[in-house]
């Protein structure tokens, strides 16, 4: 037996349960992990109220982990016992052990800790495609990233000062303003006392952007569309404020034949090989120090209830991490 948070119903966090579970040895293809510091993300908390559905209830949370290999199953030949690395997906990361697939696990580099792989998987993977696949941002790329001083915002500053692109940064506070501007935002909005709209057109001299990346949803829809450039792309890959409503697709065409794409990382990292090239990237970077992960936050495993009502409460910062 050992612990992890379990839901047996959607809803909020008093729905999160510590308690003993089951894990089994690890069955052909498998490998037993032994978390050391897993991951706390915003897709957590959509699993937790259902709004995205789990394939079974009750069912433990959490997306991402890292920590060593205790067992493996027959078939696995990449990994053996003792092995450190890390994961983000799939779900059932908040235990103190699991069983996983030996395909959705990578190696840890040694200079990367469990703290820092727990905290940058999921985030980190997440920029790497934004920026490589689902838009090729290049130097004279000026994006619109909203919430940028959370987790993925925060990294994708740094990744974007790194390419020398225009990242234009929208965030809910002073403080907030002024860590997004620190990690490489070029201008920096407070969307809770600007409109963003404004101040876009504004900084790009009524150009526009060539991309939005938007993990907001419900309130910055549709004044994200109204900020890109004619044929440019909005990117919906999270709703922390509720889902886009439904719409028109004409309106697409009435604001500049924009395009517009709803992409996951469970989609780009599908394939062992774009899930080992995609981590490999994120390595490479933070192992270089372009990218520094910034764990802010950190809570006993146990406590994962609390965690989420803070990051609802938009009170963190940066990446949070929770220890077994």
């Amino acid at each position: 037996m050992v612990k992890a948070i379990r839901i047996h119903a959607y809803g909020g966090p008093e729905e999160m349960r510590w308690e003993d579970v089951t894990v089994g040895e690890p069955g052909p293809g498998e490998v037993r992990v032994r978390n050391h510091a897993v991951g706390l993300n915003y897709i957590d908390t959509y699993h937790r109220t259902g709004y995205y559905k789990l394939p079974s209830l009750p069912a433990v949370l959490g997306m991402e982990g890292a920590g060593e290999v205790v067992a493996v199953g027959a078939g696995v030949t990449e990994f053996k016992p003792g092995d450190r690395v890390a994961y983000a997906n799939p779900p059932g990361a908040y235990t103190e052990e699991r069983l996983i697939s030996a395909g959705r696990i990578v190696a840890l580099p040694d200079n990367v800790d469990y703290k820092t792989a727990a905290a940058m998987m999921l985030q980190g993977m997440t920029v790497r495609y934004l920026f490589r696949e689902t838009y090729a941002v290049k130097p004279s790329t000026v994006m619109l990233f909203h919430a940028a001083a959370g987790g993925v915002g925060l990294i994708a500053c740094q990744w974007a000062r790194h390419i020398g692109a225009t990242l234009i940064a929208t965030a809910g506070s002073p403080e907030k303003m002024e860590m997004a501007r620190a990690h490489g935002a070029t201008h920096v909005i407070n969307y809770r006392t600007e409109d963003f709209v404004a101040r876009v057109k504004e900084i790009t001299g009524g150009a526009g952007c060539d991309v939005v990346y938007d993990a907001v949803g419900k309130d910055t829809f549709p004044g994200s569309l109204d900020c890109l450039k004619p044929r440019g792309l909005w990117v919906s890959f999270g709703g922390s404020s509720g889902s886009v409503p439904p719409f028109d697709i004409g309106m697409l065409s009435a604001k500049g034949s924009l395009y517009a794409t709803r992409p996951t990382l469970m989609t780009y990292t599908a394939s062992r090989a774009d899930l080992v090239a995609t981590a490999s990237e994120l390595f490479d970077m933070v192992g270089r120090g372009i990218v520094r992960i910034n764990v802010n936050q950190t809570y006993p495993l146990h406590a994962a209830a609390d965690a989420h009502r803070d990051l609802q409460a938009r009170k963190t910062t940066g990446s949070t991490v929770l220890l077994p």
